[in-house]
């Protein structure tokens, strides 16, 4: 009897299981997929989209067409409304936003219109951590050199919730010192530019990204910067002589409020990389996506791919996040009022 019952709801998976596949072929044959990324070409954020535009199709019923669409402005915000709001929720918009775009969201900015717990989170390719560099000509050796300067070091930034951003409005916290945040620019290749052109000097990246492309291979071999810091707990091999924003709390004694803030700012290095679709997307359509993200960062031939363009991967599942987003934006209101603060110019 029990064996005839397992057996009947086995064939029942089966059958819901082939139903959905079904239906998702009928659905995705012959379509395009559209995954809008927040940034602008050739930074780390389309880099990825369009690897991995390459083998999504692979893994969906129907193997649809996948084509990437860049959206830059305020570091993923448009980008974001776009996919929220105007795209229609079929799934065959997707987003790829800057990792920190929560930070937007939490710190109740007046162009954000989405909010990320609502979106259905499809999966991340990367975990990874922030750096703040100079050129190595500016006058500041050191974040002590930070403190107390008579003229702020101005640092290019996409806006609100970019690396630059974040990690500066940081060590303003810790140390009190000035950092003139210019913003507006589409992605990190406008930023390396006026970086060298001297229009600002210095800038925030995630590591990944600076060891992974030009120009910053080439800045590496010349000496042309100079590593400030880090965002993560330990220290990259890497970046074994920058210190950590956590060392610095160490050596600034930061009380335990600020270091509350601080960790709430760095949190968004566990999805680098993040895909996230509409809300209103069918729910078999994001399990579809889901699975075939999943598969996607398992897939060998995708993942020395990704080893060749120096893309570290380490996914997360849509599911994973989902949940870790909530606990993400449900911060305590002592922490947002910091935020807000901190995202004022």
């Amino acid at each position: 009897m029990a064996r005839s019952m397992f057996l009947s709801a086995l064939v029942a998976v089966l059958w819901l299981t082939g139903q959905a596949g079904a239906q998702g072929e009928a659905f995705y044959k012959d379509k395009t997929i559209k995954i809008v990324v927040g940034l602008s070409t050739g930074g780390g954020y389309d880099r990825a989209a369009r690897l991995i535009g390459r083998f999504l199709p692979k893994y969906l019923p129907g193997n649809p067409n996948v084509v990437v669409q860049n959206m830059p402005g305020a570091a993923s915000v448009t980008a974001a409304n776009y996919v929220y709001g105007v795209a229609k929720p079929d799934g065959l918009t997707l987003l790829m936003p800057h990792n920190n775009l929560y930070l937007n969201q939490l710190s109740a900015q007046n162009e954000v219109h989405f909010d990320l717990n609502k979106f259905h989170w499809i999966g991340a390719a990367e975990k990874d951590d922030m750096m703040l560099f100079m050129r190595a000509d500016a006058p500041y050796k050191s974040i002590g050199d930070l403190v107390g300067a008579k003229e702020a070091p101005k640092c290019g930034s996409t806006g609100f919730g970019s690396s630059d951003f974040v990690m500066s409005r940081i060590i303003e916290e810790i140390t009190h010192a000035d950092i003139d945040s210019v913003v507006g620019y589409p992605g990190s290749s406008e930023i390396a530019l006026a970086l060298e052109r001297g229009e600002v000097q210095c800038m925030g990246l995630t590591i990944t990204t600076y060891f992974s492309r030009e120009p910053f291979t080439n800045w590496q071999k010349t000496d042309f910067t100079r590593f400030m810091v880090q965002s993560g707990k330990k220290r990259e091999a890497r970046l074994a002589a920058t210190p950590t924003l956590f060392e610095l709390m160490s050596e600034y004694k930061t009380p335990a409020p600020t270091k509350r803030f601080a960790e709430a700012m760095l949190l968004g290095g566990d999805w680098a990389r993040p895909m996230l679709a509409a809300p209103g997307v069918p729910a078999e359509r994001v399990k579809l996506l889901r699975e075939a993200y999943a598969k996607t960062m398992a897939d060998g031939e995708f993942l020395a791919e990704a080893k060749k363009a120096k893309m570290e991967i380490e996914p997360s599942k849509g599911a994973e996040l989902q949940a870790r987003a909530k606990e993400v934006l449900d911060q305590p209101n002592d922490i947002l009022e910091r935020i807000k603060k901190a995202f004022t110019l």
